[in-house]
């Protein structure tokens, strides 16, 4: 099977041949924007938490590893790499400033494995007798949502006090929760074979949300405590950033660039995400839109 890459890798492979046509509202955001730390370059940015600390993945420029990255509000770095790994990343970070994410380690055969991690403590996160194990979202309360695979199927989890809880949408081929808000709703996009589709998900009850007349697939990242949901839809070669809230759609869109991407939403609204002129220029943002 085909690993999946932090946040959009399982989509990659729907970037066919042409774009989505779709225009709907656009919000009105106002920006802030920041670029990676000397040596690296942005390879994702994800979630942003109530402290407004962005976190994601870059590339170090000296050694070609990608690691770990958390960006306080005021502009500071910190760089992490898991142990012996060579890919981190983080998905996730919630007010107790609890990292989560995933990495794959540098075994001879090698497994992703998900991780929580907060200053010097360091926690392995496997799903029982999987092969693989991503984590993408935590909640305040410490709960998690992410995926394994077992047997080359992809399946969704909660896990909450020691109980993980299966998450498989009816009847799909692949299932990936993103992220959890503190009423533990659930988001993410599950495969049906031909495309990807977003869904939520609460105490077992499943529901589609897909951008309008995207052929190339919706995947939602996150969700906040208000319910206000953001995610991409997938054209050719691209993913487009969108607000979903009182069942309306707002893309999001920085002027001069060829595409912005929505990583996560705080409770506050601030939203965080990644602005691409190009493949290897890009810069991080976060932005309050209405």
């Amino acid at each position: 099977m085909r690993l999946p890459r932090p946040r959009f890798g399982p989509f990659v492979s729907l970037l066919l041949l042409s774009t989505v046509s779709y225009a709907g509202n656009q919000a009105a955001c106002t920006f802030t924007t920041f670029s990676a730390p000397a040596g690296y370059s942005l390879s994702q940015v994800n979630d942003v938490n109530d402290n407004g600390t962005v976190v994601g993945q870059v590339e170090d420029h000296n050694s070609g590893a990608f690691v770990a990255f958390s960006r306080t509000a005021d502009g500071k770095f910190t760089i992490f790499d898991a142990p012996n790994s060579i890919f981190t990343w983080f998905s996730s970070r919630n007010i107790a400033d609890v990292n989560v994410g995933s990495y794959l380690d540098n075994g001879r055969v090698q497994h992703i494995h998900g991780l929580a991690q907060s200053g010097t403590n360091f926690v392995e996160l496997n799903y029982p007798n999987a092969t693989h194990t991503w984590v993408y979202g935590i909640n305040g309360a410490g709960a998690v949502a992410g995926s394994f695979s077992k047997a080359g199927v992809v399946k969704g989890f909660k896990l909450d006090n020691g109980k993980y809880t299966l998450i498989r949408y009816p009847s799909a081929l692949a299932t990936t929760p993103q992220a959890i808000n503190d009423s533990s709703v659930i988001v993410g996009s599950y495969s049906d074979g031909a495309v990807y589709h977003g869904f939520t998900w609460k105490n077992g009850s499943y529901n589609t949300i897909d951008y309008p007349n995207s052929r190339f697939g919706t995947v939602l990242t996150d969700v906040n405590n208000s319910g206000t949901i953001v995610g991409n839809h997938l054209s050719a070669d691209r993913a487009f950033g969108f607000i979903y809230k009182n069942g309306a759609f707002a893309s999001i869109v920085y002027a001069g660039a060829k595409n912005a991407t929505a990583g996560g939403i705080n409770s506050n609204g601030l939203i965080s995400g990644q602005i691409f002129y190009s493949q290897t220029n890009t810069l991080g943002y976060t932005a309050v839109c209405k």
